[in-house]
Formats: structure tokens, C-alpha cells, sequence
């Protein structure tokens, strides 16, 4: 009967649902934590699809920012310094490493280390 009702499910969510547990099964699967779990000042690893990638000025200085979600929550991610990264782009898959910072209710990574997951699956 479990197994039915999963196949149920699958075909009344939405593509987004979708997506969205197919991410958090690899952040499992990765041995990542999950960004919902995060907490302030917390050193950890996250893996997930970059949403968006935006150049932005912070106190002067050009920073690289992107949108990580891993179907549990976002994490904003920043380079400070940086105009661009070959292969940081939107829909890329990305694992990061690094202390979490709070700023405004959102969770941010300045200056993770990185690592670009393949394209298209494993």
C-alpha cells in the first residue's frame, strides 16, 4: 500500500514539489546539511541549484551573488571581490562549504569554498 500511495502523490504534485525532493534527496545522499537546518554562525556543507546570479556593489567593492536551493530553504551565496565565476550560473548544481551569517531573517555564505556538481544526472 506505501508504495502506491508514493506513486499517487508523485503524479498529483506539482513540478515544483518535484523538484524540490529530488533535491533534498541528493543534499541526503551528498551527506550535506539541508539549508533549512542551518543555523547562525553554523560551519557547514550544502549542496543545491543555483536560482539566480547577480552582480551587486557591497561598501564599494563588486560581489558576485547567487540564490542556492536545495528544496528545503534558500541560502544566499557570496563572492566578495568577484565579477564572475566560469560555471556559476543559474541552474548549475553547487556544493559550498562555510560558516553561516543571518543578515535580515536570510541565511548567507561569504567566501565558500565551492564545487561544481556535473551537469544533467549523476
Amino acid at each position: 500500500m506505501g508504495r502506491f500511495r508514493r506513486m499517487l502523490d508523485r503524479l498529483s504534485s506539482s513540478q515544483e514539489d518535484l523538484e524540490s525532493e529530488e533535491l533534498r534527496e541528493d543534499a541526503e545522499t551528498a551527506g550535506c546539511i539541508k539549508i533549512g537546518d542551518c543555523r547562525d554562525r553554523q560551519i557547514v556543507t550544502v549542496t543545491g541549484t543555483l536560482r539566480t546570479v547577480t552582480l551587486r556593489p557591497r561598501a564599494g567593492v563588486p560581489a558576485l551573488e547567487a540564490e542556492l536551493f536545495d528544496g528545503s530553504a534558500a541560502l544566499d551565496v557570496v563572492w566578495l571581490g568577484r565579477r564572475s565565476i566560469v560555471g556559476i550560473e543559474p541552474g548549475r548544481r553547487l556544493i559550498a562549504s562555510g560558516r553561516i551569517s543571518m543578515s535580515r531573517g536570510r541565511r548567507v555564505l561569504f567566501n565558500p569554498k565551492y564545487e561544481l556538481r556535473p551537469l544533467g544526472r549523476e
